[in-house]
């Protein structure tokens, strides 16, 4: 394939808003669980995309719906349905718990849905004071300033005047804080059930079921972020299915289009009835194109022989970063669930999660953080065995490399 050597990494400081500081490493080209870039040198993928690329890159299921959808139709607003959007929809109905979906473009917007849905079906139902939202520190919910503010990391909050009210942040886990929080005025508690951004840290049984118990008690709604551990991540198809409870509301996204932006929200009847026509919306909502490719993603996941893959898979790679671990002594755990791991730092390397980053580039791997002291691994979930030996002897030639510096 041809490349363009004229655009290099130095044009993104021309050109781009300065948020990003992104890798000098310019990809062009993905099969699978290998990426190219520019200079033509190989890697493989334990990012993916950050937990999105599920089926890895460019899977001919995925390509071949787009290209039969590009030359079909691709955009009308929802002043129409369209029939892609209506067979996923009825798609993620029939899979998980809920009656009803609603479609947007990302997680961000996913989550901005379902947090305005919680408060309307509490203005309804029980009046303008029932409006608190319970959230977790260290929880990421996305980036507009409604899901920003709820998440629980002051960081990316901050610096933008006045924040949206009646949110309060506990301890993620702590069932005591908990119960101590929610009262009558407790309109939604929202929680990842394996948070990410925040450290890759599983919700523990105890506390959902408390989540639960205390929403149930109050008529508040628990409402399931599953941008990230959704569509097959954790080895089932959604992550409450591994738990005890059922969510009231559930977000998904990133996974869902398998690297095209889509994202829904899925909620029952009863709350559904509480967006009204008009109440809420999304011009790209449901795009046919993203649709499409969203229909074969999900048909290639929502299968036994890939969620039970997605296990095989996490054991491999815990074995391999044990093996690893014994030689050079790096890690205090691995933790997380299915294909969403973390290997935290242990006291001698703290903060310096970034370091195996960057080395893990310069050895050909793609790997991510989760804050300054967790290694992150979201590597598609039908990679091949011999890739993940491959990239886990990349990754100790990283550790090898961190250890020595």
């Amino acid at each position: 394939m041809s490349v363009n050597m004229n655009l290099t990494r130095a044009q993104f400081d021309e050109v781009m808003v300065p948020n990003y500081a992104p890798s000098p490493v310019i990809p062009v080209r993905g099969d699978g669980s290998r990426v190219w870039d520019q200079e033509g040198k190989e890697y493989v993928d334990f990012a993916g995309g950050i937990a999105v690329n599920c089926l890895g890159h460019c899977h001919p299921a995925a390509v071949e719906a787009l290209k039969a959808q590009g030359e079909k139709l691709w955009h009308l607003s929802n002043v129409m349905t369209n029939e892609p959007a209506l067979a996923l929809a009825t798609k993620l109905v029939n899979a998980t718990f809920a009656d009803k979906v609603y479609f947007a473009n990302s997680g961000a917007e996913a989550n901005e849905a379902a947090l305005k849905l919680a408060r309307r079906y509490a203005l309804d139902n029980f009046g303008a004071e029932k409006d608190q939202i319970i959230a977790f520190d260290k929880a990421f919910h996305g980036r507009t300033f409604f899901t920003v503010s709820v998440g629980g990391q002051a960081a990316y909050s901050d610096g933008f005047g006045p924040k949206p009210q009646g949110i309060t942040h506990l301890p993620f886990n702590d069932v005591a804080a908990l119960e101590a929080a929610v009262s009558d005025k407790t309109c939604a508690i929202m929680l990842e059930p394996l948070q990410g951004e925040g450290g890759i840290i599983n919700a523990t049984p105890e506390f959902l079921a408390k989540a639960r118990e205390l929403a149930d008690k109050h008529n508040a709604l628990v409402v399931f972020d599953e941008v990230q551990t959704g569509v097959g991540r954790t080895g089932e198809l959604y992550a409450y299915m591994g738990t005890d409870i059922v969510p009231d509301i559930l977000t998904t996204a990133k996974a869902l289009g398998g690297g095209f932006p889509i994202a829904a929200m899925l909620t029952t009847d009863k709350i559904a009835a509480h967006l009204k026509v008009g109440t809420h919306g999304s011009t790209y909502g449901g795009n046919p194109l993203a649709c499409a490719v969203s229909n074969a993603v999900f048909d290639v996941v929502n299968t036994p022989e890939v969620l039970q893959g997605v296990k095989r898979r996490e054991q491999l790679l815990r074995d391999g970063l044990e093996k690893i671990n014994a030689k050079y002594q790096v890690f205090s755990e691995v933790r997380g669930k299915g294909l969403l791991l973390g290997a935290v730092l242990n006291e001698q390397y703290q903060g310096r999660s970034r370091e195996f980053l960057l080395a893990s580039v310069d050895n050909g791997l793609m790997t991510l953080m989760a804050g300054a002291n967790v290694v992150r691994f979201t590597p598609s979930l039908i990679i091949p065995e011999s890739d993940i030996a491959e990239g886990l002897a990349r990754f100790e030639k990283a550790v090898a490399k961190v250890v020595a510096a």
